[in-house]
């Protein structure tokens, strides 16, 4: 019989800035971003089986297949590089929209590694999982690692940074961007100066690369930033649809988010100091049934 479910935070992250500093022979560009971890996300559950299999319950991501599900995919890339004979149950309380450039499918993936090594005991050590998650994306090594990072190469490099306590209101416009799309952009600017960890911290780096690209072809991306410049100066994430405006307090934060039409999907949510997933396996949040 299985074992009982355990449930984690899986959080989602936002890229404060993004930028292409050049295409590698390989097809891949390289990149310069800073992630902000959220604290707040999905919530990952999680049972051990004895008898190998990798199963997952319910659907993480609608009109995805368990077998391209990234919480399935974790999964057996951990067990085939263990030689792991027990398997594990998995399913996701999904709050991060897919899509929004949010890391939602990436933070599951990271939970999953991390959460299995814990479980099936096999402490392989945080250097060996993010290695495993970069195979499985380029944003997974640093929900592996969980620390606020400033990231290069196609996102493995990171560099742990701090950054100061941060409210955002963020919005989802409702649309599913596909990276791979986006990228084979002709009118994407793939040659940007490198700039320095501290050019980002003195507020000289531009936002994102894709912001106006997407703005260009997405109207209700393009309608959401438009809406935002109401509260404070809009900023896109990542390569997909989320929008956000950075607040210094909680009361500014909500301040804003209650100036925002009530049609248009929007949290207040928390910056991080590091992932709420580090304290729950350092056992001051996990959660058990």
């Amino acid at each position: 019989m299985p074992g009982a479910w355990s449930w984690w935070p899986a959080p989602a992250k936002l890229n404060l800035c993004l930028r292409i500093i050049g295409r590698r022979a390989d097809g891949y560009h390289d990149l310069q971003s800073a992630f902000r971890l959220l604290d707040w996300g999905d919530r990952v559950g999680i049972r051990v089986r004895a008898d190998g299999v990798i199963s997952r319950v319910g659907t993480s991501v609608a009109g995805v297949a368990e077998a391209d599900d990234l919480l399935v995919r974790a999964a057996l890339l951990l067990q085939e590089h263990a030689n792991v004979a027990q398997g594990a149950d998995i399913c996701v309380e999904k709050r991060i929209p897919a899509g929004g450039g949010l890391g939602g499918g990436s933070s599951n993936a990271a939970t999953v590694l991390r959460v299995l090594d814990r479980l099936w005991g096999l402490e392989l050590g945080e250097d060996a999982l993010a290695g495993l998650g970069l195979a499985l994306g380029a944003d997974v090594p640093v929900f592996v690692r969980g620390r606020n990072a400033w990231a290069e190469g196609v996102g493995e490099r990171l560099t742990p940074l701090d950054l100061p306590p941060a409210w955002y209101v963020l919005v989802d416009p409702g649309i599913h961007v596909a990276t791979a799309r986006l990228f084979a952009s002709p009118d994407l600017t793939r040659t940007a100066a490198p700039v320095k960890i501290a050019d980002f911290l003195s507020g000289s780096v531009p936002d994102n690369v894709f912001e106006p690209v997407l703005r260009r072809r997405e109207p209700a991306i393009e309608a959401a930033l438009a809406t935002l410049s109401r509260i404070g100066t809009p900023r896109l994430t990542g390569t997909g649809s989320g929008c956000f405006v950075e607040f210094a307090s909680l009361q500014a934060a909500q301040a804003g988010l209650a100036l925002l039409p009530a049609d248009l999907r929007g949290w207040v949510v928390a910056g991080a100091a590091r992932s709420p997933l580090l304290d729950a396996l350092e056992g001051k949040a996990q959660h058990t049934n």
